[in-house]
């Protein structure tokens, strides 16, 4: 046990909201002492949608050494209230659950003062269903309009705007409005302005937007963000005037639109490139504006790229899908499938050991006689990156069935040593 730091906590804290606000969310900020809080209701589809994001969040803070808890909910104060008191990594309370979800739970989840808590467990209230289901005035008159107020905020009787962290170092423009605005050419308008306005900023200081969120502050006291993304630094007018009317679609204006804010929350260096003038007409092959498109539709477009590995699970990784063409290849003599299977997949074989190829394959409920087949390719285990492939061997054989179909199949050990692997048979992947 070590003495506890507060204040740089609160530093780690700031500089934890700051991250997710560049990966996750265009409304992000300090839920003291200990969390976030995230409003993604217009940026989880470029994460793939809500269970894919949590899953990444939580592996990518279990990748630092920090355990994490994580909910989402309709609201602030179920989502506050539901990530503490989850066993687990993550939760997704579903729309027009949290009531279900928070009744359960202790009082003092409804971010109330501790003296507060503590009135309210010695009056007899453990609960926040307990304490929901009491009559309002007396609690009112006894604790004031708090508890009151928490109570609704919640349930979504009542919003709680999240106010969100800035870096001073993002380039942010804004538009106020003495009347609020509703009309969707007015709001299409006013973006395009506030594109030029960032656009020219870009330029000033020699940099690229790769997302960008706007924001709509409404009138009701309420805000909703909608978030862009490029494959690579842009700052061309047209197009991200386009990328955000394409979506502006899904603004809500209620009761009228006060403030539109524009913020490049990643941004990178961009220089100016001058074409060069020919006479030849020249294919033009650049296909990041469909690759902005797909991915500020939700779709997740990537490339792979070769990692010298022989385990051939650990040989590829995913990159950008307007990465720089890489440099390196595969260095295998022998064939690799079009289709490597996310899995090995355990099958039935009958096979001479320990050098022999399978006679017949029984995968996924269907027997398939082996005509042709070629192998073993052996494959080590990798020690230096897990210390029990020390002695891991698996042998890969290419089968052909009756039908023609070419499988990648393998037995885990050499057939004779135990240590070596199980000797179990997987299939790893389709040939063309």
């Amino acid at each position: 046990m070590i003495d506890a730091d507060e204040m740089a906590d609160a530093a780690a804290l700031q500089r934890i909201t700051l991250w997710a606000l560049g990966h996750y969310s265009p409304i992000v900020a300090v839920d003291a002492p200990d969390g976030i809080i995230m409003d993604t209701e217009g940026a989880d589809h470029l994460q793939g949608g809500e269970a894919p994001m949590l899953t990444g969040i939580a592996n990518r803070f279990r990748g630092k050494g920090l355990n994490v808890r994580i909910a989402i909910a309709d609201t602030w104060g179920a989502a506050h209230a539901c990530a503490r008191a989850i066993n687990r990594d993550t939760v997704i309370i579903p729309r027009g659950g949290t009531a279900r979800a928070v009744e359960r739970l202790p009082v003092s989840l409804l971010r109330l003062p501790a003296k507060t808590v503590g009135d309210l467990r010695t009056l007899g209230f453990r609960t926040i269903g307990e304490l929901a289901n009491t009559h309002r005035a007396p609690i009112t008159l006894r604790f004031g309009p708090a508890v009151g107020r928490r109570l609704d905020q919640t349930f979504g009787r009542l919003s709680e705007p999240i106010d969100p962290v800035r870096n001073p170092d993002l380039i942010e423009v804004s538009r106020s409005f003495q009347e609020p605005i509703g009309a969707a050419e007015t709001i299409d308008k006013y973006v395009g302005r506030l594109v030029v306005q960032l656009c020219e900023e870009l330029q000033r200081r020699g940099l690229g937007v790769r997302r960008a969120d706007l924001i709509v502050d409404k009138v009701d006291n309420t805000r909703q963000a909608i978030r862009a993304g490029t494959a690579k630094p842009a700052r061309d007018v047209t197009w991200l005037t386009k990328l955000f009317r394409d979506r502006t679609e899904k603004i809500e204006p209620g009761f009228g639109i006060e403030k539109l804010t524009l913020v490049a929350v990643m941004s990178e260096r961009l220089e100016e490139v001058q074409k060069a003038s020919s006479l030849i007409e020249e294919d033009a092959k650049d296909i990041t504006p469909l690759i902005d498109v797909l991915g500020n539709r939700g779709s997740r477009v990537y490339r792979f790229a070769p990692v010298p590995s022989d385990v051939p699970e650990r040989s590829v990784r995913r990159i950008s899908a307007a990465s720089d063409s890489v440099v390196a290849t595969w260095s295998h003599h022998w064939p690799r499938p079009v289709r490597l299977l996310p899995y090995p997949e355990l099958v039935e074989v009958i096979a001479l050991m320990p050098d022999h190829p399978p006679v017949s394959v029984n995968w996924r409920g269907k027997r398939r006689k082996v005509k042709r087949a070629d192998g073993p390719e052996r494959v080590f285990g990798e020690w230096w990156v897990r210390n029990s492939e020390l002695e891991a061997v698996r042998d890969y054989f290419i089968i052909e069935d009756e039908t023609g179909e070419r499988l990648w199949v393998y037995r885990a050990g050499d057939g004779v040593d135990a240590a070596t692997g199980s000797h179990k048979w997987f299939v790893h992947g389709i040939f063309a």
